[in-house]
């Protein structure tokens, strides 16, 4: 495994990030297809032993107990000082009209409900999961702030957004000396590329770390279209992320495919290799429901893509509706 600093700080992650997504309960939300805790430890723990120190989690992902999974799973088979813990905050987690939102008071209750549910004192990097457009920017920063002053939190990021509201947020907490986001967990992958237009060169200037999500589209830049997982039947958030462009896509998927067979390595790796080598991102973030898929992602990081490799990956490309940041 390899570690690289999280954007302008000192922490170091893994050059691969395990998103928790995966692992909850799965009656608990619109995901059927979650590992429950007997299935999910397992992989955490296989993420570990090939040197994962990175795990990406949420509140809202299987309502709370994707971080009660994590959390139990790392205090079982890690030295706390030894890993990174990012949750997120934003979605609706209670009934009422402070049950969502990046408000100072949702942050204050969501941020000591993540460490309850984590069985933990602290988070490493706390996340605002969207844009709230109904709070003031400048009390959501100040809140998040406040949590790290008080020690809950250790730095702070954001996720799936537009880069003017990114700048603005860095904008505001500089004004104030607040605490900055280190971190921009986006959507980026070789068939959704839109965040190469404006949000990379961002990251790039502010020296953010990228930690980028669906790397592999869903596994959709891993396999034939006309193979189906029990994932792709039922995840919906996935079709309505690539149905409408997947005629283009595919294009882009074949490539995959075709360098991937002259190599002689699975697809997974030429999709994150392509991302590796981006400068400004730190930490693909992968989802794994089975040790197959950890260990053929683990071993992109030995595959170094040549310009001709990147220009054929890249020159299909068209340009697709943005997802995520509304």
């Amino acid at each position: 495994m390899d570690y690289v600093k999280l954007g302008n700080t000192g922490l170091d992650v893994s050059r691969l990030c395990l998103g928790c997504m995966s692992y909850g309960v799965s009656e608990r939300w619109t995901h059927p297809w979650v590992l429950n805790e007997e299935n999910s430890r397992p992989m955490i723990k296989r993420a570990l032993e090939l040197g994962i120190n990175f795990f990406d989690t949420a509140n809202i992902y299987s309502v709370g107990s994707s971080e009660e999974i994590v959390g139990r799973a790392l205090k079982d088979y890690a030295n706390r000082d030894e890993i990174v813990i990012a949750t997120k905050v934003h979605f609706r987690m209670e009934q009422g009209p402070n049950g969502a939102g990046l408000s100072r008071k949702a942050i204050m209750s969501e941020i000591d409900k993540s460490l309850k549910r984590l069985g933990t004192d602290y988070v490493d990097l706390y996340q605002i999961h969207r844009w709230d457009y109904g709070t003031p920017i400048e009390e959501t920063m100040e809140a998040l702030h406040d949590v790290v002053k008080a020690g809950k939190v250790r730095y702070i990021g954001a996720s799936a957004m537009y880069a003017w509201q990114f700048l603005k947020a860095l904008h505001v907490a500089e004004r104030h000396g607040w605490t900055r986001f280190v971190s921009m967990q986006n959507h980026l992958n070789l068939i959704y590329r839109e965040e190469e237009r404006e949000m990379m060169p961002l990251c790039k200037e502010e020296k953010i770390g990228v930690i980028p999500y669906s790397p592999l589209a869903s596994g959709r830049l891993c396999r034939d279209s006309s193979e189906t997982t029990y994932r792709s039947q039922t995840d919906q958030a996935q079709k309505m992320k690539y149905d409408a462009t997947a005629a283009a896509d595919r294009l882009i998927v074949d490539r995959v495919a075709a360098i991937a067979a002259q190599r002689g390595v699975p697809r997974v790796q030429i999709a994150l290799a392509w991302l590796l080598q981006k400068p400004q991102v730190a930490s693909p973030i992968i989802g794994a429901t089975n040790n197959v898929q950890l260990e053929e992602a683990v071993g992109a990081l030995a595959i170094a893509l040549t310009p001709d490799e990147i220009r054929s990956l890249e020159e299909l490309y068209v340009p697709h509706p943005v997802v995520g940041a509304t």
